[in-house]
């Protein structure tokens, strides 16, 4: 191996115990606790050598919420995407959606925690783009399927990502307000719902 693929290497050695040890921080102590001091100190670097691979703590946060949406989006292609009718394709992102949010709470806090991302955030993370373009497609077919081909295809997508977000949020609140069969049902209701104001 030469000197630069050595040098490299060594790069994206220390990169990800950065990230390691930055994860580890926040599933010990939470996203607020998250600091470079911290992660300096776990993997024995002075606090220059963690800004020579993260301009600040908020592009670790970045990396994160990026790692997140890769993994949600990864989960949607793999399970909801099969369905050819566009109102089965929103029921199976829904439960894909829930499911990811339950199974993976430290990574939707990160994301999802502000609420909705914003288009800018939103430009910065390919994978989070990749999620809404999935949805957006999804619903513009189902737009142009019914008998209000005119919807503002955009506000339709943020009404079905804000139900969703809402109904998850209400439950990691209050973990103890429904079981989970229940949301999940409240979920499949609310989705209907929607399927329904597009297509009647």
């Amino acid at each position: 191996m030469g000197l630069v693929e050595r040098r490299q290497r060594q790069k994206e050695e220390v990169r990800n115990s950065i990230l390691t040890a930055a994860w580890e921080q926040v599933l010990a102590e939470g996203w607020a606790s998250l600091s470079i001091r911290k992660i300096a100190d776990a993997i024995e670097y002075s606090v220059p050598v963690i800004y020579s691979h993260f301009a600040s703590k908020d592009a670790i946060l970045l990396e994160f919420t990026r790692q997140g949406f890769q993994r949600l989006i990864g989960q949607i292609k793999e399970s909801a995407l099969c369905e050819k009718e566009p109102a089965e394709r929103l029921e199976g992102i829904a439960q894909t959606y829930w499911q990811f949010a339950f199974d993976n709470r430290e990574y939707y806090q990160l994301m999802f925690g502000l609420g909705i991302p914003t288009c800018e955030t939103a430009n910065h993370i390919v994978e989070m783009r990749q999620f809404s373009e999935v949805i957006t497609h999804t619903i513009n077919q189902l737009i142009a399927g019914g008998p209000n081909a005119d919807a503002d295809v955009y506000l339709k997508v943020k009404t079905y990502w804000s139900i969703l977000h809402g109904l998850v949020s209400i439950q990691m609140i209050d973990p103890t307000a429904a079981t989970n069969k229940q949301n999940t049902a409240v979920l499949h209701d609310a989705v209907s719902g929607f399927v329904k104001a597009l297509t009647h």
